[in-house]
């Protein structure tokens, strides 16, 4: 047994497809499956059931999958262990951040983790929570931002702060709109992301408490085509005011609060709660906790 084929191993079983697992890897599918087959053979073990879906774990295959994570995370300490006799942490780093955040905080988020962790290495991916989600689990991120996630028992959940929604609309001249109450957001034509977008199910959830539903003018999971047609008339969006700060829209848009109860998202960091965070990605957690809360909760756009 080597440190390749465990990590094989847990890839296979973590994305639960050789045929994935390959494409992550960058290895041939065959070289792949000999790899874990001799991985059996030297165990004594069948640790995958093959179907046509995929692979299922066996319980010897679950076994070493919870040992395999804690070897393949033990090399990562004593890599960032060996970085810091050099003077500095030397881990890689994977972060997920959702569209309507990435293009305000991948730039500050990159250049304090440059003068922080110099000797180590981010990368940033852009993902709606689910997908992000589902990366966590399967380790291709190690930590993300989601919106209003569902409490489980694979995922750490830490809050970060809180942001108001708003009815977003063409803007109506030099007239100052009052609130819309959530009745009247029901009725108004919504240009809105498509399920299980966290907007689009917070807003479900919440006139749903009503009795009420959204009037569905046109379903886009990107917010700056959201905010296009928006502009263009198409209809009404829900979005945060630093959504429509940071588009080339902004001036062309009016903001109007959503009446009591009102409509808020919870921002929160998210790890794996299988995986032990690595020094280096521990330090990337406290600098998200540190700077996140304070860019998100100033954007540059002035109340409507």
């Amino acid at each position: 047994m080597d440190l390749k084929q465990i990590e094989y191993f847990v890839r296979v079983a973590e994305l639960g497809s050789f045929t994935r697992a390959s494409i992550v890897l960058d290895i041939a599918q065959p070289a792949l499956s000999r790899q874990i087959r001799q991985l059996e053979v030297e165990l004594r073990q069948t640790l995958l059931l093959r179907n046509g879906r995929g692979v299922t774990l066996t319980e010897a295959g679950k076994l070493l999958l919870e040992h395999g994570r804690g070897v393949l995370h033990q090399v990562e300490r004593a890599k960032e262990e060996l970085g810091r006799v050099r003077g500095a942490l030397a881990g890689k780093v994977a972060l997920g951040l959702p569209p309507s955040l990435s293009r305000v905080l991948s730039v500050p988020l990159s250049r304090a983790f440059r003068t922080r962790l110099p000797q180590a290495s981010l990368a940033i991916r852009e993902g709606l929570s689910a997908n992000m989600l589902e990366a966590l689990r399967n380790g291709r991120l190690d930590i993300a931002l989601l919106y209003n996630p569902v409490p489980s028992s694979d995922i750490d959940i830490t809050p970060l702060c809180d942001e108001m929604l708003y009815l977003v609309e063409l803007a109506a001249g030099d007239a100052a709109p009052g609130a819309v109450s959530l009745a009247e957001l029901a009725a108004r034509p919504l240009v809105i992301p498509s399920q299980p977008h966290a907007i689009r199910m917070l807003v479900e959830s919440q006139l749903g408490a009503l009795g009420l539903r959204p009037t569905i003018a046109l379903e886009i999971d990107s917010v700056p085509a959201i905010l296009e047609l928006v502009a263009d008339g198409a209809g009404c969006a829900v979005l945060s005011r630093l959504a429509v700060s940071t588009s080339d829209k902004a001036a062309r848009l009016g903001l109007r609060p959503i009446g009591e109860p009102g409509l808020v998202s919870r921002l929160a960091l998210a790890v794996s709660s299988h995986r032990p965070s690595t020094l280096t990605q521990q330090a990337m957690q406290e600098l998200v906790r540190e700077m996140v809360p304070p860019i998100v909760a100033a954007p540059d756009l002035p109340p409507a």
